[in-house]
């Protein structure tokens, strides 16, 4: 019995590997793999957004809020940083992301908007106020 892409995509996905497996190509559901694995590229990359909005909030954090300073932020920006470095080095065609300006635009909204929910302030820069490579630098903090 054929699994039903939108019913069960588990099932269906455990189908089509094994059909690959055994070579019967003729009853792969190719354009449903296709978007599959579009998804995959897609996934790699939300998750460097996410990450990159959670360092950004910090940065931001520290920054605008320097009395509430602490420990818990500090790790924070030092765990973002390094999970974001080893997810570029796994996947270094994440790279040229960090460089795009509407990449960055959307990284820094949504850093913004984490960092509105979370500090109670009002209002933040419209644009990142610093370069990737202070984000990205292990001793750099906004003053």
């Amino acid at each position: 019995m054929r699994a039903n892409y939108d019913g069960d995509v588990v099932a269906w996905a455990n189908e089509q590997a094994a059909l690959l497996r055994a070579g019967r190509y003729s009853e792969l559901d190719i354009e449903h793999i296709a978007d599959e694995v579009e998804d995959v590229g897609k996934s790699e990359q939300r998750e460097l957004v996410s990450r990159m909005a959670i360092l950004l909030c910090h940065l931001l954090k520290w920054q605008f809020q320097p009395e509430r300073q602490g420990k818990s932020w500090l790790n924070t920006i030092k765990t973002q940083r390094r999970l974001i470095k080893k997810r570029l080095q796994k996947m270094p065609s994440l790279n040229p992301m960090l460089n795009d300006p509407d990449w960055l635009e959307e990284m820094w909204l949504d850093g913004v908007e984490l960092a509105l929910k979370e500090t109670g302030l009002e209002e933040f820069p419209e644009s990142c106020i610093w370069t990737i490579d202070q984000v990205m630098d292990d001793t750099y903090l906004p003053e």
